[in-house]
């Protein structure tokens, strides 16, 4: 009983839903991602790779890949009770990038997904969040065969700021990619409280 009513009576608390974008090169995994982690039927807009984009579609360390995304990938995942994310996956190739200004409205930050066998792939996506101000971190996806670096290796070549995080993980599995998501929260979190610290003279 709370102040002499039941707590049955009490309405369900409503979440907190947020959005977060899976951005990053053609092929690096963000289809994977949000498909591992997502608890509903992920929305995919895929399509078989033709003849006509061979020219444009680089597929040199991603030969098996047969299709791509051609607007998003949409999940949801639900971190605790009260907070539910929302998951955007990102077209890769240069010509859906129209697409990204829409998609990037309103997110609370991203994950930028990186291979390291292409790892000039994602200096795009760094590129645009950078410019928008918008928070991320960088998840290199761990393929079988790929060499493996120290994440400060990585954060080198990609030329981050010292506060980006950079964390090794397994597009394929849930548990690693919730772990991914959860940094983008917590990066993103305490980005705005560092924004509102009141300056020091």
């Amino acid at each position: 009983m709370v102040f002499g009513r039941s707590s049955r009576n009490r309405r369900p608390v409503e979440p907190v839903t947020l959005k977060v974008l899976v951005a990053g090169g053609f092929g690096v995994g963000k289809t994977t991602l949000v498909g591992a982690v997502s608890e509903i039927r992920p929305l995919r807009t895929e399509e078989s790779l033709s003849e006509a984009g061979r020219p444009v579609d680089d597929l040199a360390g991603v030969e098996a890949k047969t299709t791509t995304t051609v607007a998003m990938d949409f999940g949801r995942i639900t971190l605790r009770e009260n907070l539910v994310l929302y998951l955007f996956g990102t077209p890769g190739q240069d010509r859906f990038w129209f697409l990204w200004d829409e998609l990037a409205q309103g997110a609370l930050g991203a994950v930028v997904l990186a291979d390291t066998r292409r790892l000039e792939d994602c200096f795009a996506a760094v590129d645009y969040f950078e410019r928008r101000a918008i928070p991320f971190i960088v998840a290199v996806n761990c393929f079988e065969g790929a060499d493996k670096f120290p994440t400060e290796t990585v954060q080198a070549a990609l030329d981050l700021d010292p506060e980006v995080p950079v964390l090794m993980c397994d597009a394929r599995d849930r548990s690693s990619a919730r772990d991914v998501l959860v940094a983008v929260v917590e990066h993103a979190v305490a980005r705005e409280e560092r924004s509102r610290e009141p300056a020091t003279t």
